[in-house]
């Protein structure tokens, strides 16, 4: 099986979600530069933001015993960020389905690109258990995928 490869194809900015993080000293390590786990948690941030921005708050799923389980992460490292860097994380949604998602990311410094990556999500109930996203949500997030985009 191939390995699918993190999305470059960016779409137009009304579907993007921009996270701005400076980064603090405890998030470097011995070599002085980002640990390469703290990635997955700025891709977090980022997927929160953009589920705020463009559906509803991730809080208003975990209140009716929703949550999106990840369930696959990608992260390709192109370069370095260090001590005090600004970066922005860039977020979209790549596809819905009936019961899962995929975001797709690029993180970057004063526009140099240094990683790019995805996540893909299932949703779940409280005890863990796959659940269809309801087709209201559904179709709001569809309208919001790198398909929807008319610009590229």
């Amino acid at each position: 099986m191939q390995p699918r490869r993190a999305a470059l194809q960016r779409p137009s900015s009304d579907l993007l979600a921009v996270v701005r993080h400076r980064v603090p000293f405890y998030e470097t390590d011995a070599m002085k530069i980002v640990h390469h786990a703290n990635y997955v948690r700025y891709l977090e941030l980022a997927r929160v933001a953009w589920m705020d921005a463009h559906d509803r708050p991730y809080r208003d799923y975990v209140a009716e015993g929703l949550h999106f389980a990840t369930t696959r992460v990608e992260v390709d490292y192109r370069r370095s960020a260090v001590f005090d860097d600004v970066l922005e994380i860039a977020t979209w949604m790549e596809w819905v389905r009936g019961a899962s998602l995929r975001m797709a990311y690029e993180v970057t410094r004063a526009g140099e690109v240094l990683a790019v990556g995805a996540t893909e999500h299932a949703m779940v109930d409280e005890s863990g258990r796959p659940r269809r996203i309801p087709r209201e949500r559904r179709d709001r997030l569809l309208a919001r995928t790198l398909s929807a985009d008319r610009s590229g």
